[in-house]
């Protein structure tokens, strides 16, 4: 299996020394995101471009999390550090970007790597190789706020994907995925997109990126309908840039609850 390959690993001993958190880092030829580790060592991945972008509560105090397809970790970490009581991060290893694959990938090692580094314990920060399709109660039990970023594009099925996450989410989901408001694969390309159209483009090959791990993608509007869809209330949905000067510009962020926010004068409702 591939997590058996031998990489440098962090010892107890080497968690603070910024030396020994590069040459671990170095070990691994892929990295997606970019996470602030000890001694002001920062990974060489490239995502999230704006995290301030993604809608994620600042305060996440005692609330337990579902961090799905989480890479390195870069979101997991971050709500363990906005108070989390517990995050599962959970990924399935096959989606590579088109940029990586089996050989550059080395499934849980960079996430294990960061979190030796950041000094959580497993207890508050599991991880399971899984995929959405796996979601249920049974398995995972209930979640306060799920992350969903990255994925729902690269899903064949990403409206049952929807639905599974919302049957074991209480209170929010927070969504990120390529949109085509000003992109179509099938147009012009860029800034030739659907505008506040409800569309949605299916790529059966590599039609998106050129990248066959994309599937679907639909503009913001067909976005935040979606998340409604599958039962969350009070979607909101924004675009990562208004005016993209590239394809990675191309974004959107979606943002739903199970329980409606409360209104000045009346109580939040679960359920409406």
């Amino acid at each position: 299996m591939e997590e058996a390959r031998q990489h440098p690993a962090l010892s107890a001993a080497d968690v603070s020394d910024a030396d020994a958190i590069k040459a671990a880092i170095k070990a691994h030829p892929y990295w997606y995101h970019k996470i602030a580790l000890p001694g002001g060592v920062v990974t060489p991945g490239w995502a999230p471009i704006d995290p301030d972008k993604y809608g994620v509560p600042a305060d996440l105090t005692g609330k337990r999390v579902l961090d799905i397809v989480a890479w390195d970790g870069y979101w997991t970490f971050e709500a363990l550090e906005r108070g989390a009581r517990e995050v599962v991060a959970i990924d399935d290893f096959s989606d590579f970007l088109g940029k990586s694959g089996p050989k550059e990938r080395h499934a849980w090692q960079t996430f294990d790597l960061c979190r030796a580094a950041l000094g959580w314990s497993e207890d508050r920060c599991t991880r399971m190789e899984m995929t959405v399709y796996d979601l249920s109660e049974e398995r995972l039990g209930r979640f306060d706020v799920v992350f969903f970023f990255g994925t729902l594009y690269h899903l064949r099925h990403p409206l049952l994907a929807l639905d599974l996450i919302s049957s074991i989410t209480d209170e929010l989901i927070c969504v990120e995925s390529a949109i085509l408001n000003d992109y179509s694969a099938y147009g012009k390309g860029l800034l030739y997109g659907y505008g506040d159209q409800m569309v949605m483009e299916f790529y059966p090959r590599s039609e998106y990126a050129q990248n066959d791990s994309n599937w679907w993608v639909p503009t913001l509007k067909l976005l935040a309908n979606m998340v409604g869809s599958a039962g969350f209330k009070d979607v909101e949905a924004w675009k990562l840039a208004e005016k993209p000067i590239n394809l990675a510009g191309c974004r959107g962020f979606a943002k739903g609850w199970k329980v409606r926010r409360a209104r000045p004068s009346e109580p939040a409702v679960a359920g409406v």
